[in-house]
């Protein structure tokens, strides 16, 4: 079966409320293919190695979290740039990236995917453009638990600072590089802080405020919302879907 490119595009801007959320860089269709849509390949980012990848998997349209275009950035077609686009026109291929509108969708989501990996229920929203997720564990649990549970399900180990070693009745997250939400999910009530990225104030406050912050890693937490959003659009319009994994040590 198939679908027309714009069609997916309009289904998608609604189905993630493009419009409400003031983004770094263009959500929606960022380079033009085909016409017609029967297969679609989803990953994290738009890098050289997934479009190959995708290439060779025969799909006709991408599905990205991060795509090719962000604020500041030199805006020329040389290098790197260059080369990913390329390969996009050369093989005709749709490119659809949805960075802070895939965080934030209360189910196919980035941080919403993450929270069903850790066992985590959110019953609330914090931060700018309510962002962050927040909720309560199963049962409460310590620090070190949290951080073993979430390296053991993501892959990787995680970076701990450890807080006063309270058990954790409240724990907010939110995926990649969101280091800076540290404040407002204290200011939530959370026990803890898990995210991707850490920087050097977070250790600081960690030990200040006696709540702990977790950084899993950027594309590690991020794997799950491009994947949950393709296999969801693939179901909805009858198309072949598969979800193309880069590795990323981030």
């Amino acid at each position: 079966m198939k679908t027309s490119r714009e069609e997916l595009d309009q289904y998608l801007a609604g189905l993630l409320a493009v419009e409400k959320f003031k983004d770094y860089g263009p959500n929606g269709l960022q380079v033009e293919g085909r016409p017609q849509v029967r297969r679609i390949a989803s990953g994290v980012t738009a890098s050289l190695a997934f479009i190959e990848a995708a290439v060779a998997d025969g799909a006709d349209t991408l599905l990205v979290h991060h795509g090719l275009f962000w604020r500041g950035q030199d805006g020329r077609l040389t290098g790197w740039l260059k080369q990913r686009i390329a390969l996009l026109m050369r093989h005709d291929l749709n490119l659809f990236a949805y960075h802070l509108p895939l965080d934030a969708h209360a189910e196919l989501g980035n941080n919403a995917q993450l929270g069903r990996e850790l066992g985590l229920v959110p019953d609330g929203r914090f931060g700018e453009q309510d962002l962050g997720f927040i909720g309560t564990p199963v049962a409460p649990l310590t620090a070190e638990a949290l951080a073993q549970q979430a390296g053991d399900r993501l892959g990787r180990p995680a970076v701990l600072a450890a807080g006063d070693g309270r058990l954790l009745a409240r724990i907010a997250w939110c995926t990649g590089g969101a280091q800076g939400y540290f404040e407002r999910a204290i200011a939530a009530g959370a026990d803890a802080f898990l995210t991707g990225e850490i920087s050097e104030p977070q250790a600081h406050l960690a030990r200040e405020t006696g709540v702990a912050f977790l950084a899993c890693g950027h594309h590690a937490t991020e794997r799950y919302g491009a994947p949950a959003l393709g296999t969801h659009v693939a179901e909805r319009f009858g198309l072949e879907h598969r979800f193309i994994e880069v590795p990323n040590p981030a």
